[in-house]
């Protein structure tokens, strides 16, 4: 697995950043307004060190009941610990603690950069019926009276990476807001509270390259995966704090079936493939 990067905006290794988040004291400093469950805005310090992070507390959450079993914040911080073993490092450093309003997910807050166009920089709607040189289809969505338009994104090695986890994960929520692209050129995904369910969920707007060849860092990872989900390995130990034994059973083949086909997942047929609303 690759060393820890350091992150030239905060100029601390992942590992240090774990425990700031960690160990630090949890300052709520506003709540993000919009979302289905608390999310707090703050600041953590320890030790000399300090960051603003997002605290999702345990208590804030809305119960699903396709999701039974553990807390959303446990699945954040599953969808993390997978994240690590790929070395693509695309959630951004994730705990488990107790704050000021109980147990709950605590993470890293990234600021995206800055794009003309006011999104992502990654996702577009286009009149043309195929996607232009540098992005992929995803589908035809309304657009008002009668009109549609090819939802689009990017044919970005990136975005690429982070379909293959979703697919590893078994996001159930992957919208276009949960993209994040960092001023450093990384791009991170957030929001993994409905992940690991071990009946096929699998939604999200990254289906470009559905069907397509895995290429060859993909098969790497997976093979890298398989390796760390046998029975004694350390993140089986770790993802056993956090959810099911089915889920975990779900998980292995999830990657066994991708080294299988070698292909990027394509949508089943049995569950809605595009979220909503899709940012």
């Amino acid at each position: 697995m690759p060393a820890p990067e350091r992150i030239p905006s905060r100029g601390l290794t992942d590992a240090e950043l774990i425990t700031l988040l960690g160990k630090g004291q949890l300052t709520v400093l506003g709540q993000v307004r919009g979302a289905s469950n608390a999310v707090l805005y703050c600041s953590v310090a320890y030790e000399g060190d300090e960051a603003h992070c997002v605290y999702k507390p345990v208590a804030g959450e809305q119960p699903l009941w396709d999701f039974p079993d553990g807390t959303l914040a446990q699945r954040e911080v599953a969808a993390y610990e997978v994240s690590e073993v790929t070395g693509w490092g695309l959630v951004p450093p994730t705990v488990l603690r107790d704050g000021p309003y109980g147990q709950g997910m605590c993470q890293l807050w990234i600021e995206a950069a800055p794009q003309d166009d006011g999104g992502s920089g990654l996702l577009a709607l286009v009149e043309d019926e195929e996607p232009g040189e540098g992005w992929k289809a995803v589908a035809l969505a309304e657009v008002g009276e009668g009109k549609t338009a090819l939802l689009v994104h990017a044919d970005d090695p990136r975005l690429r990476r982070l379909a293959v986890l979703d697919a590893v994960i078994n996001n159930g929520d992957r919208k276009g807001g949960h993209l994040l692209p960092a001023p450093d050129g990384r791009l991170y995904g957030i929001d993994h509270g409905v992940t690991f369910n071990a009946d096929d969920k699998l939604r999200t707007l990254l289906w470009g390259w559905a069907g397509e060849p895995l290429p060859a860092e993909a098969v790497a990872v997976l093979d890298r995966l398989a390796a760390e989900l046998e029975p004694e390995a350390a993140l089986v130990t770790r993802l056993g704090e956090l959810i099911t034994t089915d889920e975990i059973e779900a998980l292995r083949a999830r990657v066994a079936a991708l080294r299988s086909t070698g292909l990027h997942r394509e949508p089943s047929g049995e569950w809605p493939a595009i979220p909503w609303p899709p940012v």
